[in-house]
């Protein structure tokens, strides 16, 4: 199979992606569909684990229904955020994930024992999870939506209700949709190259 040679974005998807990408806590009226949450899982699904091993699992909460019973596992201060967007993902991790390895990885056959051990099991599980909820705000972001990533969860609380008799367990929370210019921060500082990294 030939690998398609790939090109530096430009400018203007650079500024999407990151430079002018911003955490939103205000959001329009504007719907999110059930196409372009498909579309976003397809595009995220792309991206690669380790293994394959594809840990996350999204369940994104879309109806007033499901968002009333999100919200009183929040901080308050995320509360009317999760009300008002149009779509709230629980990025959760598959802790029994190497199950699902025959499928992922078949040209592998003895790969579902790799992660025999609990603890590389949950390291990996964690690290490749989270990579994909990464992957979720990307592919969202390149596909116009806006983002609001957050903590400030009560996580047993939201695995009760969501995932209760399954191996999931929730790791962080992302708004989608179109975010409002109200209440959006100065941007804080970062690091600069030679206090966050080295080429050696």
């Amino acid at each position: 199979m030939a690998i398609t040679p790939t090109t530096k974005l430009d400018d203007a998807a650079l500024d999407q992606l990151f430079r002018e990408a911003r955490t939103i806590n205000v959001w329009t009226d504007r719907a999110v569909s059930d196409d372009q949450v498909r579309e976003l899982f397809d595009l995220l699904k792309m991206a690669p684990t380790s293994a394959n091993c594809c840990p996350a699992r999204f369940t994104f909460v879309k109806s007033k229904e499901a968002k009333e019973r999100l919200v009183p596992h929040l901080m308050e201060g995320n509360q009317a955020k999760v009300m008002q967007a149009p779509v709230t993902a629980i990025i959760a991790t598959d802790t029994a994930f190497a199950e699902k390895l025959p499928k992922l990885f078949p040209h592998e056959p003895d790969a579902k024992n790799w992660f025999a051990d609990p603890a590389v099991s949950e390291e990996t599980a964690f690290r490749n999870g989270t990579l994909q909820g990464a992957y979720l705000i990307m592919a969202a972001r390149s596909l116009g939506l806006d983002c609001g990533p957050m903590s400030g969860f009560d996580k047993e609380g939201v695995d009760k209700e969501f995932f209760s008799g399954t191996t999931f367990k929730s790791n962080f929370l992302c708004s989608l949709g179109y975010g409002s210019d109200e209440r959006i921060f100065p941007r804080s500082p970062r690091f600069d190259f030679d206090e966050a990294a080295q080429i050696l």
